[in-house]
């Protein structure tokens, strides 16, 4: 657990400056990460194949090794939905809600990012990037905890969306991946 409190310290002072980016240097920073997606996709499928292998030897079932297969148009999908959050509109310094006081004073709700999200989930990888655009795209760190079933193609995603973040100018511990895969690490 001393590895968990060292990537929670790294991902909060990624997060630090993560909420000082600006919507471009996100939006940036996602669109490396599709870009990057794409460009891998063979190390990416390579990764996808040890877990697939891996599991149909366990006897996961039919559906569930659907959910954990990827293939090159699983790959752009997961690439074209980074894209379609880039599209978003940044909601970090949107105005919830407001009022004036009858004494003049404003009171202001604007959202601001959380810092640190920890994510925890099953054996999907396309969770992996969906969950840490989503979490970029609102000036938030990740800490993704996926499940043993797909570590190898959530650890090759992490990689290549670190090294993209990286290129793109912003702190690659802005998403990172537990490796252990026990339910004490849940915990």
């Amino acid at each position: 657990m001393k590895n968990l409190a060292e990537m929670g310290r790294r991902a909060k002072k990624a997060a630090e400056n993560l909420a000082l980016a600006s919507s471009g240097e996100k939006d940036r920073g996602l669109a490396a990460i599709a870009a990057a997606l794409r460009a891998h996709t063979e190390e990416l499928l390579a990764a996808n194949g040890r877990d697939t292998a891996s599991a149909a030897e366990s006897g996961m079932s039919r559906s569930l090794l659907d959910r954990l297969t990827l293939d090159e148009k699983r790959i752009e999908d997961i690439a074209a939905a980074v894209e379609e959050i880039i599209a978003l509109p940044d909601p970090v310094g949107q105005v919830d809600q407001g009022s004036q006081r009858p004494n003049g004073l404003s009171i202001t709700r604007i959202r601001v990012p959380l810092g640190v999200v920890g994510i925890i989930y099953e054996a999907r990888p396309n969770v992996t990037v969906d969950a840490a655009a989503l979490c970029l795209k609102s000036g938030n760190a990740v800490i993704l905890r996926g499940g043993k079933e797909a570590f190898h193609s959530n650890s090759a995603f992490v990689a290549v969306m670190r090294d993209a973040l990286a290129a793109a100018g912003l702190p690659q511990d802005c998403v990172a991946l537990v490796a252990d895969t026990s339910r004490e690490s849940a915990r």
